[in-house]
């Protein structure tokens, strides 16, 4: 807290100044982004925004004011049913386990993409891993949603949207309920990992109101 407030009080030269991993890495990396960034705003933003636009007054001359505007940064609310999806000839499931997780990082010899951090395998007997991770759902979401909370009927939280699914890429333009899939992260896999993985005990209470 007292560091955070020195760099606060410090400003920029004290940002500059300190040779904090974190701090050191970010400026590093500050000039790559804003470059990245740049070079979206010409080449894709610029491209998007008017495609959008004519895509935009095409649907509002066939459906006019009977289908919701979307993505206006105003509060709403999606509805929805937790539900797999037909994926590559068979069906995707709409729930995964610290079971799959295991499976899937055995199944790839614990390499690369699906190489699981040492701590996973330190403490897999202190886990159950019929612990629900990620679900899907037929909720509508679009890009900035992530973060989101799921609530169920009973306005308990039971999840936060983090992704959707690779055929739910069309979902800005066209909604398909067969396909289209909102990912997220299930609480009880939160608290879980929290108590387990993290020894962050104390954090879960607090989340759980305790």
């Amino acid at each position: 807290m007292a560091f955070r407030k020195e760099l606060l009080e410090g400003g920029l030269k004290a940002v500059e100044a300190s040779d904090d991993p974190m701090i050191v890495l970010a400026r590093k990396l500050e000039p790559q982004l804003r470059e990245r960034n740049e070079w979206i705003k010409k080449n894709i933003t610029s491209k998007m925004i008017p495609a959008s636009e004519k895509i935009a007054r095409a649907r509002f001359a066939v459906y006019g004011k009977s289908i919701y505007p979307d993505a206006t940064f105003t509060l709403r609310l999606s509805y929805g049913t937790v539900t797999g999806y037909p994926m590559n000839g068979t069906k995707a499931p709409a729930h995964t386990t610290l079971y799959g997780l295991f499976d899937r990082a055995l199944g790839f010899r614990n390499k690369d993409d699906f190489e699981l951090p040492q701590r996973f395998w330190d403490r897999k007997d202190k886990l159950d891993l019929a612990t629900p991770v990620n679900f899907v759902s037929t909720c509508d979401i679009i890009g900035g949603n992530s973060g989101s909370p799921v609530i169920n009927r009973k306005a308990e939280v039971v999840g936060l949207i983090f992704d959707g699914n690779i055929e739910s890429l069309p979902g800005r333009f066209v909604y398909d309920i067969e396909k289209n899939r909102a990912v997220s992260v299930h609480t009880a896999y939160i608290i879980h990992a929290l108590r387990v993985l993290y020894d962050a005990g104390k954090l879960a209470d607090e989340l759980e109101g305790k």
